[in-house]
């Protein structure tokens, strides 16, 4: 404690990087956007939904027209999809989006992804389709 309080400028300068750094990490990985930002996107023909989750989890119910690119393939399955569309990823609680949104933003992507994931989705009582 006594460093600390010693060199006050110090540590704050390096809390403030760290969350500039974190602040820069987020924004690689794509918007957040709303389930209702989501909607207007996709009700406007705007946007494409590819949803990372496994077979499984897809199959049991999806935002209607998303396509399905699960994670662990989406390296080698990215050339599928449309460079000149907005790309919103969506996965199981948004945490994988994350991860995608960096690999496709690198590759030329323009990414969102849905804020919660599919649980917020369904969790506000939006449509699926199986």
């Amino acid at each position: 404690m006594i460093f600390v309080s010693e060199q006050w400028l110090l540590v704050s300068l390096l809390l403030a990087l760290v969350y500039v750094f974190l602040l820069l990490e987020h924004f690689k990985a794509g918007k957040q956007l709303s389930v209702h930002e989501v909607t207007r996107l996709l009700n406007d023909g705007e946007a494409l939904v590819v949803d990372l989750r496994e077979a499984k989890e897809y199959q049991a119910g999806h935002i209607n027209g998303a396509i399905h690119v699960p994670f662990r393939q989406l390296a080698e399955r990215a050339s599928e999809l449309d460079r000149e569309r907005a790309v919103i990823l969506v996965d199981k609680l948004g945490q994988q989006a994350a991860s995608a949104g960096r690999q496709l933003r690198r590759a030329g992507f323009r990414v969102s992804r849905l804020r919660g994931g599919m649980a917020e989705w369904q969790a506000q009582s939006m449509p699926v389709v199986s």
